[in-house]
């Protein structure tokens, strides 16, 4: 009687044992009994009556599936292997993780070939040019794409990344000898602007030196008529009538400045003149012959 008893009890916690169900808090569980959906089991403690109900647990954390590289023919006839990366996760409410195991029939493959149609529809509308530099228009337009078709599905798409464009080798050759030359051209344009605006500078050094020669020479001008007026004026106060006088100083003023020594007789009306300009009188000789300066 008590083997029946202890083979019973045993029986029995081999059977809780068996089923009890934990679930992590990135999963969640919907349980199954006799094949029909029976209730949806949240994280933590779960049991389940082993045989008859059974418990499929799905994870509800961002999972990243790659749309592998493919063969797009662009609009202006050109082969580009495509590859794209998709970003998405399981909702986590009843409904929706419902959804992704009773509307759609594995839904990882399901989304890698409706990215891969996606990109087809939407890069072959565009040259390889333009798809190269619209990649953020191609990924907008592509998770937009998903969002709409997998709406239904239970999934949130979270992003999508185009991860590349490749060109045929001949055509990416060709492309890369165009950057190439730009890039030259650039430079030479940047090499061209540069020496003319060395050139500019120079120009307009020697344009600042000529304006401060030709100012130099204006000034030495009117230095030159200024020392004309100031000689005219002295022409018109000492020597009224006395041209020839007048000549006469200019000679000796010119020799003096070349420190020359010029004997003039006293009794010059030159030395007359030269007395009453510096505010001297010339010598005179008294009766022994000995010269006296004349006293006004």
């Amino acid at each position: 009687m008590y083997y029946w008893i202890f083979l019973a009890v045993v029986v029995v916690f081999v059977v809780f044992l068996s089923g009890i169900r934990v679930i992590r808090p990135t999963t969640r569980g919907l349980v199954e009994r006799l094949g029909k959906y029976r209730r949806y089991a949240s994280p933590g403690f779960n049991w389940i009556i082993p045989v008859i109900d059974r418990m499929f647990k799905i994870n509800i954390t961002e999972v990243m599936v790659n749309a592998e590289p493919q063969e797009i023919i662009t609009s202006d006839k050109l082969n580009a292997s495509v590859d794209a990366q998709v970003y998405f996760k399981v909702k986590s409410d009843e409904e929706n993780v419902k959804n992704s195991q009773y509307s759609v029939n594995n839904y990882k493959y399901q989304i890698v070939n409706l990215a891969r149609t996606t990109l087809r529809n939407i890069i072959g509308t565009m040259t390889l040019k333009s798809a190269n530099s619209e990649r953020g228009k191609i990924n907008s337009e592509l998770h937009r794409t998903l969002r709409e078709e997998t709406a239904h599905w239970g999934i949130d798409i979270v992003r999508t990344e185009l991860k590349e464009i490749d060109p045929p080798e001949d055509v990416q050759e060709t492309m890369n000898k165009v950057v190439k030359a730009e890039n030259e051209k650039v430079a030479a344009i940047d090499f061209a602007t540069a020496t003319e605006t060395m050139a500019d500078g120079a120009r307009r050094a020697e344009i600042k030196k000529a304006e401060g020669v030709r100012q130099a020479k204006i000034l030495e001008a009117e230095g030159e008529a200024q020392a004309i007026r100031l000689v005219n004026e002295a022409a018109d106060k000492y020597f009224v009538g006395n041209a020839q006088l007048l000549r006469r100083l200019m000679t000796v003023e010119t020799a003096l400045s070349a420190n020359a020594k010029i004997v003039i007789p006293s009794n010059t009306e030159l030395v007359n003149v030269i007395g009453e300009m510096a505010g001297i009188l010339p010598f005179k000789q008294d009766a022994n012959g000995s010269a006296k300066p004349a006293v006004r």
